[in-house]
């Protein structure tokens, strides 16, 4: 055994910035579906199916996504500590949970372009609130452009009225079908305003209410009239400026790309000061999802719907602690 090989095994530090960084991925609904196994140079990186929103998610798309954003924000970690991570995609067909394999046993010295986003690891939010008016800039659209292309998917931005209005609508059908759908109300019950501590999207994330039907903006909360007192109504942007990340081929292996060009693009959003949330409704019932690809594309598979501007500052959602999502045949980085 090399002295890297033994290093990289007997440094809980190193195993606990991979995993923490990791494990600020967003989810759906911050379910956090993943678990790691650390085993010699290697992580392994599993999706969790007991945190799989069976009724909105029945396929596991959302699930893979979400481990696939976990596994671009280890790959960031990995890669400003100077290792070289080499990444297997779906590595076992026999194990069908396991996301990813990262070998750790290369060390290159420079952070490189992606190390080089560590720092907005934690910094990252999904925003909820109103954003400001303020256009984006184009050499900041075409920076989001870059990043979910060099993970080799596809992004389209719109801020065209008639395109927003286009997909607000479609947002809208998604509504009203979920409204319809007591088991789906129910399961997201679970997650969202539930009072859980480690996981699940806290009452004070969801932001207010917008003070007009033509935002494109998802109410997770339950729907009341009027709204409930702390959730007041607010003015949105007016001009709004969506995102729809595509994929060419829609198999789980490219769920996991899609994950990781959506974190890529978050942490290189965030860099330049930007916030966004997600619209993903309309994504997660089929009919719908094939109307989201845009006229003037007509190409590529929808996996991700976003709002993308300038916000206020947010607090992060809460996160499990690190004895929960490793395994147990692997020791916690600081356990005795």
């Amino acid at each position: 055994m090399s002295t890297l090989e033994q290093s990289v095994q007997l440094e809980d530090a190193l195993v606990e910035t991979l995993l923490s960084a990791a494990t600020a991925a967003p989810s759906i609904h911050n379910s956090q579906p993943w678990s790691f196994a650390v085993r010699g140079t290697s992580v392994d990186l599993y999706a969790d199916p007991d945190r799989q929103l069976r009724s909105s998610d029945s396929s596991g798309r959302s699930l893979l996504i979400s481990c696939g954003a976990a596994l671009l924000n280890l790959r960031v970690a990995a890669t400003s500590l100077g290792y070289y991570p080499r990444v297997r995609v779906l590595p076992d067909q026999g194990e069908p949970t396991l996301v990813a394999r990262v070998e750790l046993g290369t060390v290159h010295g420079r952070p490189g372009l992606l190390g080089e986003l560590a720092p907005y690891i934690t910094a990252r939010r999904t925003n909820r609130m109103p954003f400001s008016d303020r256009l984006i800039p184009s050499t900041a659209i075409a920076r989001l452009s870059e990043a979910v292309e060099a993970e080799g998917a596809i992004l389209r931005v719109y801020d065209e009225p008639d395109e927003v209005d286009r997909i607000v609508a479609l947002m809208h059908d998604a509504d009203f079908e979920e409204t319809d759908n007591p088991v789906r109300v129910a399961e997201r019950a679970l997650w969202v305003d539930a009072g859980r501590e480690r996981d699940g999207i806290p009452a004070q994330s969801l932001g207010p209410v917008p003070d007009r039907t033509e935002v494109p903006f998802r109410d997770l909360a339950p729907r009341t009239v009027p709204p409930a007192p702390d959730r007041p109504l607010a003015r949105f942007e007016r001009t709004p400026t969506v995102a729809v990340l595509s994929t060419l081929l829609d198999a789980p292996s490219d769920w996991v790309r899609a994950g990781q060009a959506l974190e890529r693009m978050l942490l290189v959003a965030t860099s330049f000061g930007l916030a966004s949330s997600f619209l993903n409704q309309a994504l997660e019932h089929v009919d719908l999802r094939w109307l989201v690809r845009s006229p003037m594309t007509g190409y590529g598979h929808s996996q991700m719907l976003m709002r993308i501007g300038y916000g206020p500052e947010v607090p992060p959602t809460p996160r499990r602690p690190l004895s929960e999502v490793v395994r147990p045949s692997v020791r916690v980085p600081g356990s005795s």
